[in-house]
């Protein structure tokens, strides 16, 4: 047993908090991008597109999360990838992201009238034109107010990498309960954390629903 004051417990939990937060733009950033090709897919090639972001999104809704991090971190070096638990947390909750991002958003452009689309077409516009300048800036308004509340799940989400091994916010406090057999204290501090990490995640969300349900 090792006697830790409460402020190097502190200390020890924010310093580790750096590496959730990471974690989770990896993961917010990486999903991102996978979503949006995705959207395009699915808008570009219809009858192709479709298929591929309904299977994606089953598979990856439909399967737990800490099950798909043990698949990544485990199955990589089976075929000769030596995988990190920084890398496999970050392709894991990626392809999580991904998904559910790519819903998200496929509901929000689906949202925006068909007259949209049949109006720059008749403009001339060619069909990565009509997504940048027609379809998506109208989809954002929507999309911004979910996409910040599935952000505020993603920080959450990354605590499971702890089971790979992966010394973010979780691991930490593990760790100190493990040194100090005062595991009260240290979770509440970890609780604390996260809760400080996403109240302003979901305060702004509800704020931006609010604001857009004013706007329209």
């Amino acid at each position: 047993m090792v006697e830790l004051p409460l402020t190097d417990m502190a200390i020890y939990l924010l310093a580790a908090t750096r590496w959730t937060l990471l974690l989770a733009a990896i993961a917010f950033l990486g999903g991102g991008i996978g979503a949006l090709l995705l959207l395009l897919l699915r808008y570009g090639r219809p009858k192709l597109g479709s298929r591929v972001l309904l299977l994606y999104v089953e598979l990856f809704q439909g399967t737990p999360l800490l099950l798909q991090l043990f698949l990544v971190f485990f199955g990589l070096p089976l075929v000769g990838i030596d995988v990190s638990p920084l890398l496999a947390a970050g392709i894991a909750l990626t392809l999580y992201a991904s998904a559910f991002l790519a819903e998200i958003w496929r509901g929000c452009v689906d949202a925006i009238p068909r007259g949209q689309w049949d109006a720059s077409g008749a403009l001339g516009l060619n069909f990565l034109l009509q997504m940048r300048y027609v379809v998506l800036p109208q989809a954002l308004r929507i999309a911004v107010a979910p996409t910040v509340g599935f952000l505020t799940q993603l920080v959450k989400a990354t605590a499971l990498s702890s089971i790979v091994g992966f010394e973010e916010l979780t691991k930490a406090g593990q760790i100190v309960s493990n040194a100090t057999f005062r595991p009260l204290l240290v979770y509440a501090l970890v609780a604390l954390i996260y809760f400080a990490l996403c109240y302003p995640l979901t305060f702004c969300a509800r704020l931006l629903e609010r604001k857009l349900s004013q706007s329209r």
